[in-house]
C-alpha cells in the first residue's frame, strides 16, 4: 500500500523546514518499519522507491517547487530509475535518505538518491523525474526560470549521459 499518511507528513514538515536552494541537497531521518520490511527482516526494494518519493517531495516543497506546481497546475512524473543495492537496512534501524537535482537534459530532470546507514551508504539510485502540464511534458529550462533561479544544471556527468544512451538502446515490448 502506498504510504500516504508518511506523504503528508514529510510535506507538512517541510514546509517548516529550512529552505534550500537548487542546488541543495535534501536530507530525511528515517527508519525501517513494519510495514517496510520483507520476509528476511530488511528494508524491501520496493520501499527504497516508496522513500526516495518522500525524499523528492521534500526537497520539492523546501525549494518551493510544490507551491509553483499548484499555481501553475503542472504534475509530476518518474520517467525512469536506475538502483544499485550496497548494504541492507534491518528493521527498525534508523537510516539517512539524500535527495539532490543533479542535472538535466532539456527535458528530464534527474535526481540523485542515496540510503546511508551508520556513513555508510546502502543504495545510490538515479531518478529521471518530468514535470507535466495539461499540453504535455514541461522543458525543464522552463521550469527552472519559473523557480526564478539560473540554469545551472544544464551539465549533464557523463556517467548519466551513458545511462541515458543505454536506456535510449533498449527495445520497448512489441504491442499487440
Amino acid at each position: 500500500m502506498y504510504p500516504f499518511i508518511k506523504l503528508i507528513i514529510t510535506v507538512v514538515k517541510a514546509k517548516y523546514r529550512p529552505k534550500l536552494a537548487l542546488e541543495d541537497e535534501s536530507v530525511l531521518h528515517l527508519r525501517a518499519g513494519f510495514l517496510d520490511v520483507d520476509m528476511f527482516g530488511e528494508l524491501n526494494n520496493a520501499r527504497y522507491f516508496n522513500y526516495m518519493e518522500l525524499g523528492r517531495w521534500d526537497y520539492s516543497q523546501r525549494v518551493g517547487f510544490v507551491g509553483l506546481m499548484k499555481k501553475q497546475g503542472w504534475g509530476v512524473a518518474v520517467g525512469g530509475a536506475s538502483i544499485r543495492y550496497r548494504r541492507r537496512i534491518p528493521f527498525m534501524h534508523k537510516f539517512t535518505m539524500t535527495s539532490k537535482m543533479i542535472c538535466h537534459d532539456g527535458r528530464w530532470i534527474y535526481f540523485l538518491q542515496e540510503t546511508h546507514r551508520k556513513d555508510q551508504i546502502c543504495s545510490s539510485a538515479l531518478m529521471k523525474v518530468c514535470v507535466t502540464s495539461k499540453d504535455g511534458l514541461v522543458p525543464a529550462p522552463e521550469v527552472l526560470a519559473a523557480l526564478g533561479t539560473e540554469d545551472t544544471f544544464a551539465d549533464v556527468p557523463d556517467w548519466v549521459a551513458a545511462w541515458i544512451e543505454a536506456e535510449s538502446q533498449r527495445p520497448w515490448p512489441s504491442s499487440q
